[in-house]
Parts: C-alpha cells; sequence; structure tokens
C-alpha cells in the first residue's frame, strides 16, 4: 500500500499508471472484467472476445459445438489458444482489476485543474464541449453563439465521441481481423516453403539414387565385358605359347641334326662316310617334309571385335532430362502410349 500512495502522490506517476492501464484494443481504460493472456498481457473481456469472434467467425457461443479456437495478441502477436469455453475461460486479472479501483478512487477525489481539460484557441477561458458537424472539428459554446461556428450545425460532444469511439474501435477489429489473415497466410507460405525445401531434398536424394545405379550398372556391365576380353586374351596367347614351344623343339631337332651332318661332312675316310651318308640324307629329307607345324592366320592377334560402340548412350546421357508437367508426344518410328494417369512426380528419362 505504501508504494501505491506513492505512485498516486503526484500527477506524472498517474499519467504513467493510466497508460498501463489503457487496452490496446478500445484505447481506453480496461473496463471489467480483466482478462490476461498467456504472453502476460491484459485485455477487457469485451475486446478479447470481439477479436476472438473476428478471427473465429463460425464460433457463436458457449454452448457451440466448436471446440475452442485461436486469436493473436494485439500486443505481442502471440497466438492463444482457447477451449470451448472461448474468452470465458481465460483468467481474470483482479490485481489490475483493483488497480483500476484505486485508480479512479483517486482521480474523482482529485480537484479538476484547468489545463487537465482541452480549451478553446480562441475563448481561452472556455471548455471545448460541443463539436462542430459542419467543420468536423471540436469549439466551445462561445464560438457557436459569437464565434466561427455560429452558423454551423453543432452536437454535443459526449455523442460525436460516442460515435467515433466506436467507429475506431470497429477498425481496430477490422485491422486486428486482417492482421490475422496476413498471420495465417504468411504460415501457409512458410509452410510451403518448408515443403519446397523438403521435396527438393527428396529429389535430389532420388535423383542421385538413380544415377548410383545407372553407374552401378555401368560398371558391372564393364567388369563383364573386360573379363570377355580377358578370357580371349588367354586363349589366344595360350595357343602361340603353345606353338612356340613346338617351334622350339623343332629347332633344337633342327639343329642336334645339322651337327651330326656335320660331322658327318667332315669324315675322311670313304668307306666309314658311306656306312652312314645314306641313312643320314634321307633322316634329313624326312626331317624337312614332316617338320611342317601349324601357324597362325594374319590379324589373329587382333582385338578389333571387342570394340564397343558407345555414342547412342553418349547422346542419350547429354540428352537427360526431368519430365515434362504436361503430356507430350514422342515419336521414335511410331507414336509412344503415354498413361494418362501418371503421377506428377519429376523423375529422370533418357530419350531413346
Amino acid at each position: 500500500m505504501d508504494f501505491q500512495a506513492g505512485i498516486l502522490q503526484d500527477g506524472s506517476p498517474m499519467e504513467s499508471l493510466e497508460k498501463q492501464l489503457i487496452c490496446p484494443i478500445c484505447l481506453e481504460m480496461f473496463s471489467k472484467p480483466v482478462v490476461i493472456l498467456p504472453c502476460q498481457h491484459n485485455l477487457c473481456r469485451k475486446c478479447a472476445n470481439d477479436v476472438f469472434q473476428a478471427a473465429n467467425p463460425y464460433w457463436q457461443s458457449r454452448g457451440s459445438l466448436i471446440s475452442g479456437g485461436r486469436f493473436r495478441c494485439p500486443s505481442c502477436r502471440h497466438e492463444v489458444l482457447l477451449d470451448r469455453h472461448g474468452v470465458y475461460g481465460l483468467q481474470r486479472n483482479l490485481l489490475v482489476e483493483n488497480i483500476i479501483d484505486i485508480y479512479k478512487q483517486e482521480c474523482s477525489s482529485r480537484p479538476l485543474k484547468k489545463g487537465e481539460h482541452p480549451m478553446c484557441k480562441e475563448h481561452e477561458d472556455e471548455r471545448i464541449n460541443i463539436y462542430c458537424v459542419t467543420c468536423e472539428v471540436p469549439t466551445c459554446s462561445m464560438c457557436k453563439v459569437f464565434g466561427a461556428h455560429k452558423d454551423c450545425e453543432v452536437a454535443p460532444l459526449q455523442t460525436i465521441f460516442q460515435g467515433q469511439k466506436t467507429e475506431l474501435n470497429n477498425c481496430i477489429s477490422m485491422l486486428v481481423a486482417g492482421n490475422d489473415r496476413i498471420q495465417t497466410i504468411i504460415s501457409q507460405l512458410e509452410d510451403s516453403c518448408q515443403s519446397t525445401e523438403e521435396n527438393s531434398e527428396a529429389a535430389k536424394r532420388e535423383l542421385c539414387a538413380r544415377f548410383d545405379a545407372l553407374a552401378a550398372l555401368l560398371e558391372e556391365k564393364k567388369s563383364e565385358l573386360l573379363q570377355r576380353i580377358s578370357q580371349e586374351q588367354g586363349e589366344k596367347t595360350a595357343f602361340i605359347q603353345s606353338l612356340i614351344c613346338q617351334y622350339k623343339e623343332q629347332l633344337e631337332k633342327s639343329s642336334r641334326l645339322v651337327e651330326t651332318a656335320i660331322q658327318a661332312a667332315e669324315e675322311t675316310g670313304g668307306a666309314a662316310f658311306l656306312m652312314n651318308a645314306k641313312q643320314l640324307i634321307k633322316t634329313i629329307v624326312e626331317a624337312s617334309k614332316g617338320g611342317r607345324l601349324e601357324k597362325i592366320e594374319q590379324g589373329y592377334e587382333s582385338m578389333d571385335a571387342f570394340s564397343v560402340s558407345l555414342d547412342h548412350l553418349t547422346d542419350a546421357v547429354r540428352a537427360l532430362d526431368f519430365d515434362p508437367e504436361e503430356d507430350e508426344e514422342y515419336f521414335d518410328g511410331e507414336e509412344e502410349e503415354v498413361e494418362e494417369d501418371t503421377a506428377p512426380e519429376r523423375t529422370v528419362m533418357a530419350s531413346q
């Protein structure tokens, strides 16, 4: 209580306190009951209900079949979730209501100062107490009787005040409802952005998987073809090596026969020479006739039969692109039929 009395001793703290007791919806001092939001901001229950109704037009009453709703705090834009009781399920801020009562009691006990009410500029001692409807400005009674507004239509200040206050409150409600709709659109756009990122990552993973599978298939095919080349290489080299061995054996036999013939030719005695010469000549003739071995054909070492043309695959890879979203006609000698219920998912295709 000492703290409250210290606040109420002079005008400046009172003005600061009054600013803290202004509802952000109606721009007036809170009217009881005052409800406190989960974000710790306060609203008149009536103003909170107006904002709630604007944000939830299909929610009619506490007896409605619709369970709860939501709206955003006009001060911090925090989303407030309500159950089926609506704003009547919000907790009342009794502390703020007590402060309002104390403030009003203090204000009623204070004498009215001259500077607290707007005064007429033309008649400094006259308070502004009427409204000129013609000029749309507040003025004083003296201006109506003797001054610039004597021929104008006037109305009670309180009547115009209440009318424009109500109009301003309606405008505020429209703005708050519009802000809620904008926030909803922003949330939808944020969700769309997140979905786009997630879908893009999924498409990237799928694309990588397809290319990895294609690379694995190419690697498998390459290993198969290399194995066939190696097999052919082994068979040909083995055959050639066997021929080399045969020719080496024949060469060795021929060399030994040459040595024997040379030794016989060096024999000086006629009888001794003739004893072996005939058989030796016969052996040489037979060796020369029957020593013909198998030969390889011309071009036997060539591996041109194992050449692979990849030009068509290269062109197909270069032509890879995403499927168009709309059905298109493709021609490859004849028209291909495209199923109408094909999913719109983007996939990688190779042009034939």
